[in-house]
């Protein structure tokens, strides 16, 4: 029950997949009504499960997946493994993970006082904040897979997650990243019998596909929540329509994602998603079809077809975005969409779906709550994002209160914290910056503290003692 099929046998699935692939783009014609009324009656009508869907048959793609997933070598699940592994497993991650002083703040209303006179300092701790269970998941499973596999060579196909800490860890592990370069990354240094891991993000089907011709074992720690992006772009597949989504493009989630689709555009905001509703109208400073397609060149499928391919959406996103931006771009590409083709086919011109991860929402909620209770009375010095720079959900945790006027710094790790009092930091923008005397030394400090989803305790914990020891190294030096 190898990764390697037999020439007939992958006929016989190309062949099936071809037939399926037929069907699913079988469903074409869109009903173009006119009249602008019934804006408020249609909008029942567009979320995707208002009503029941009719059966239709699978997708070429989703078919293809399952079949992928369902071969002996591929281990997926929440614990694939011998059960003691996973309780080893877990035990580690807690001695490893674990923040007794983040502990403290928890059980002290999310707050501790450290210090005294001008060195002290008042942590603020966001009511929700860090490791999310997706990333708890994952890296319980690539942990368990060393477990398990002891002597076996061991590859990532991406970091597992992005947080410098954790993929440190698993580097620690002999766990290969697999190398990336201008041509892409490099398969060809997975030999047989190597066991290959898939990150939280998730892995293309290209991926996944070269990866079954090759025998090895795969062990798939993708997020649920993201597999729940991939079931709805399946929908999309199902009901011909192409997959709108809100994400960057070059992110492994968002690549993931549009490989599950027939059709596909990505946008990383509002503004990319004006341009795409400017055009299915066909407003007077709409891009041309030439400049339409050379803007969005690295964004959307092959083949695509503006002038085609934006007759149906469907809505996804990549799940660590700005939830309130995705809901700004559903109802503009909603009002588009009614416009453009009337109320009565509303349904059949736009779908929606709120695939957000849940953990994702929470710390956007809980960081939006803090910067109100700062605005209030509640003055803060400053809050601290902590978390990977190229991690997404974290850095849409910097936007909230950088564009509520708060000072607010993103930093990846407690070196970050300079001796000399300056602090290195990520902007909104993606620019890392060195900002000096950011800690005010000459008096009591109000910090409120905040982490992304990939982001455990430790990492957090190890912040605030930074924090503290350039109190302290002042108060020597005075």
């Amino acid at each position: 029950m190898g990764g390697r099929r037999g020439l007939s046998s992958g006929l016989v699935r190309i062949g099936v997949l071809a037939a399926l692939a037929c069907v699913a783009r079988g469903f074409t014609g869109t009903r173009v009504a006119s009249g602008h009324n019934g804006m408020r009656q249609a909008r029942s009508a567009l979320r995707m499960d208002a009503e029941p869907e009719p059966a239709r048959t699978e997708s070429a793609k989703r078919a293809l997946r399952r079949e992928l997933m369902s071969r002996d070598t591929f281990y997926r699940g929440a614990r694939p493994f011998e059960k003691e592994v996973h309780e080893r497993v877990t035990e580690r991650m807690t001695d490893q993970f674990k923040g007794k002083l983040v502990e403290k703040m928890r059980e002290s209303q999310q707050q501790v006082t450290l210090g005294e006179g001008s060195n002290q300092v008042t942590f603020i701790l966001a009511k929700d904040y860090g490791f999310c269970w997706g990333v708890e998941r994952s890296i319980e499973l690539a942990w368990a897979a060393r477990e398990a596999f002891p002597d076996k060579r061991m590859h990532l196909t991406n970091e597992l997650i992005h947080n410098p800490q954790v993929n440190d860890l698993l580097g620690d592990m002999d766990v290969r990243f697999i190398e990336k370069t201008e041509r892409g990354k490099r398969f060809e240094d997975v030999k047989d019998g190597d066991v290959v891991i898939l990150p939280a993000f998730g892995a293309s089907l290209e991926e996944m596909e070269l990866l079954d011709s090759k025998d090895v074992k795969v062990v798939d720690t993708t997020c649920p929540w993201v597999t729940k992006v991939w079931n709805t772009v399946d929908k999309h597949v199902r009901r011909d329509m192409t997959s709108l989504v809100h994400g960057k493009w070059a992110h492994e989630e968002s690549i993931a994602t549009a490989s599950m689709a027939e059709n596909y555009i990505i946008v990383k905001d509002i503004d990319e998603a004006a341009l795409v509703c400017k055009y299915i109208l066909g407003e007077p400073d709409a891009m041309s079809r030439e400049e339409f397609l050379e803007y969005f060149k690295n964004a959307v499928s092959p083949g695509f077809d503006p002038d085609k391919h934006l007759k149906r959406i469907g809505l996804a996103n990549q799940t660590t975005m700005y939830k309130k931006e995705t809901s700004a771009i559903s109802k503009l590409l909603e009002r588009t969409m009614i416009q453009k083709f009337g109320p009565e086919t509303a349904s059949e011109s736009y779908a929606a779906f709120d695939t957000i991860c849940d953990a994702t929402q929470v710390r956007q909620d809980a960081i939006q709550e803090m910067c109100e209770n700062a605005k209030m009375g509640e003055a803060l010095d400053m809050i601290l994002v902590v978390g990977g720079w190229d991690s997404s959900n974290t850095g849409h945790l910097l936007e909230i209160p950088v564009h509520e006027g708060l000072t607010a710094y993103h930093i990846n790790a407690a070196s970050c914290i300079k001796p000399d009092n300056s602090i290195e930091h990520r902007t909104v923008d993606g620019r890392i910056e060195t900002t000096p005397n950011f800690l005010p030394l000459d008096r009591p400090a109000r910090i409120g503290v905040t982490s992304g989803a990939s982001t455990p305790d430790s990492s957090v914990e190890d912040v605030l003692s930074a924090v503290m020891m350039l109190k302290k190294l002042s108060a020597v030096a005075a």
